[in-house]
């Protein structure tokens, strides 16, 4: 290729021109090659079984963990790579009308009622969809549509044209409305932990639910040993015909069992009781039930004072806690959020290249901290004051 060619190829990229996939591997080529035969135990881990182990104590409170504090961020709408706000045509007036688009999306959601519903199928099953259309309106341009995730479904043979079909939702009607395919830039599809085997995320529930499903198994026998609705031992009585040993067993049943009576036995050898257990706190099997709730936290990714484990936390190790759940847990899928709504909103569906989307609340993890740090950078020289008010969501001193 001489330099004319390559300069007009650099051409029509930056006007804006698909150019042609030069990719010469095979994409999830083991969706056509199995690895072999899968077992599964029952249940299995269908979007109708982790919806439904969503509204667990357990995996409720592990998942509004991470979803309440990422609804709940300040964000805001600034320019591209560090540029600044002056630099960009109608820079002011553009930011302006896309924060106010997004903190009401569609006419029935705010932006967290529309963020919790997008996170909430991220952390369930690791397929967040949102659709995308144009309104047409010059003062709110961008429709976002909050949509099942595990109704959509993906051609394999998309071209890569934005414009393309490339996902179908299933309806669950028949004939013609059965799907309602949708293009490229049309729908936003976030997956959480991709991977190369599969089209599909990973969510967090869907790591942690085998024991989650352990951990109700155990919960229940607990809760039944613990309502006496399991027989914990037995009375053994020496030397008694079958009918005596009968008309006992009728007389417990029918005068004694249930009602409070102190039974008055008259035999000759002593009755024994024979425990089926220790008789104590072992026999709920708490320290297994515990070991569970740390393994469901690791799939989580958060620390297991959040899922009520708090006797070995002091001061010292609960503020470590925090951070590392702020970290590990927080961070990662609130940048993945906001990514999305950059390249696929912003980028892909309305065309503004030099804005995106960002969570203010990603640098620290409390205003003290975040306070602490500004002053810092402002002493040094780093920052100016117009900067940090515009960190902290603030006018410019001059434009006051």
């Amino acid at each position: 290729m001489n330099i004319k060619e390559s300069f007009r190829g650099a051409l029509r990229r930056l006007a804006g021109a698909r150019v042609p996939d030069q990719r010469r591997t095979l994409a999830l080529p083991s969706m056509l090659v199995p690895y072999g035969a899968r077992t599964e135990n029952l249940p299995k881990p269908t979007p109708a079984n982790l919806r439904r182990f969503a509204e667990t104590p357990i995996a409720r409170k592990a998942i509004n963990t991470v979803k309440d504090r990422i609804a709940g961020m300040k964000w805001r709408i600034q320019p591209k790579n560090g540029r600044e706000l002056a630099e960009l045509p109608s820079g002011n007036e553009r930011v302006a009308l896309l924060a106010d688009n997004l903190d009401a999306p569609n006419s029935d959601d705010s932006f967290r009622s529309f963020a919790e519903q997008v996170l909430e199928d991220i952390i369930v099953g690791g397929f967040g969809a949102v659709e995308l259309q144009l309104s047409g309106d010059a003062a709110r341009p961008l429709l976002l549509y909050p949509v099942d995730g595990a109704t959509i479904k993906m051609r394999p043979d998309w071209d890569g044209d934005p414009r393309s079909i490339r996902y179908a939702q299933a309806t669950g009607k028949y004939g013609p409305e059965a799907y309602i395919e949708l293009a490229d830039e049309e729908l936003s599809y976030i997956r959480l932990n991709p991977r190369t085997h599969t089209p599909f995320g990973l969510g967090r529930l869907e790591v942690a639910f085998e024991t989650i499903n352990a951990f109700l198994g155990a919960h229940r026998y607990a809760a039944r040993l613990a309502s006496n609705s399991v027989v914990q031992f037995a009375l053994w009585l020496q030397d008694l015909t079958p009918a005596h040993h009968e008309r006992l067993i009728r007389w417990w049943q029918d005068e004694i069992e249930g009602t409070g009576r102190v039974p008055i036995l008259s035999a000759e050898s002593k009755p024994e009781v024979l425990r089926f257990g220790q008789g104590t706190d072992a026999d709920l099997r708490l320290n297994w039930q515990e070991f569970l709730l740390r393994v469901i936290a690791d799939a989580f990714d958060l620390p297991p004072l959040f899922l009520g484990l708090e006797h070995d936390v002091n001061r010292s190790t609960a503020d470590q806690s925090n951070d590392q759940a702020f970290r590990s847990a927080i961070v990662p899928t609130a940048r993945l959020f906001a990514e999305h709504l950059t390249r696929d909103a912003i980028h892909k569906r309305l065309g503004w290249d030099d804005l995106e989307f960002v969570f203010m609340d990603l640098d620290a993890r409390n205003e003290m901290e975040e306070a602490q740090i500004q002053e810092i950078l402002l002493r040094s020289g780093v920052l100016t004051v117009n900067e940090v008010r515009r960190m902290r969501g603030l006018p410019d001193m001059g434009s006051q």
